[in-house]
């Protein structure tokens, strides 16, 4: 739990650095729309925002703080996942873990969505267009952290026993996974390595029939 808490955090003190460049991130965003010819439509995904960085970025300035955005996006999928894997969870945080990873995804519809007091990131947009364009997407990353911290809270409470029943086993899992391995090694040639070897240890009972067998005489004769 302690880690989960201290790489929530280090989200949250990116996240701060992040909106007080809010006014960059906006202005990246309209360069791009207007690059794309896609003046009409809200910024409705986190998609959206990795294909205007990917193909109509036109300046090392934009890139950087859309590339901020997308980090810490992709910071909060990976805590999701840390979540999951700590306990197996209750109701109520099996529901806010839910939102967040559908507020995460790709392709979820944002446009939509508008933070709420205590956060002004919305009012600080100029115009009722820019809130319009521009609401959701500078809404997300607050609200998917309100839920997060909700989250530990409702965690916090648990037994101490409950948090290891999914962590523990997962543990392992992750241990086994990542073992080291020869290169090139293949699990068939291991099986196969292993079959020689036990024929080639002897029988029980110390005979070994390859060396044991006397030498061939003929019969009544001699060498």
């Amino acid at each position: 739990m302690n880690e989960v808490k201290e790489s929530l955090r280090n989200v949250e003190q990116k996240y701060k650095i992040f909106q007080q460049q809010q006014f960059t991130f906006i202005a990246a965003l309209e360069h791009c729309r207007e690059n794309a010819h896609d003046k009409i439509r809200p910024i409705s995904s986190i998609g959206q925002v990795q294909s205007y960085m990917e193909h109509h970025c036109s300046n090392s300035t934009d890139r950087r703080i859309l590339l901020m955005f997308l980090d810490i996006c992709s910071e909060l999928s990976k805590l999701c996942q840390h979540f999951e894997a700590l306990h197996a969870g209750t109701p109520v945080t099996n529901n806010l873990l839910e939102k967040c990873k559908t507020l995460v995804s790709q392709s979820n519809d944002l446009s939509s969505l508008r933070a709420k007091y205590p956060h002004d990131v919305v009012n600080h947009l100029s115009c009722d267009e820019a809130r319009n364009h521009y609401g959701g997407v500078v809404s997300l990353i607050p609200i998917i952290l309100d839920l997060m911290k909700e989250w530990v809270a409702h965690s916090e409470k648990l037994p101490r026993k409950a948090l290891h029943q999914v962590s523990e086993p997962q543990a392992a899992t992750l241990a086994t996974a990542h073992a080291p391995q020869a290169p090139g090694a293949q699990p068939q040639l291991r099986k196969q390595n292993c079959g020689q070897l036990t024929q080639n240890v002897p029988k029980p009972g110390g005979e070994d029939r390859g060396s044991s067998k006397p030498p061939w005489r003929p019969a009544g004769g001699k060498l």
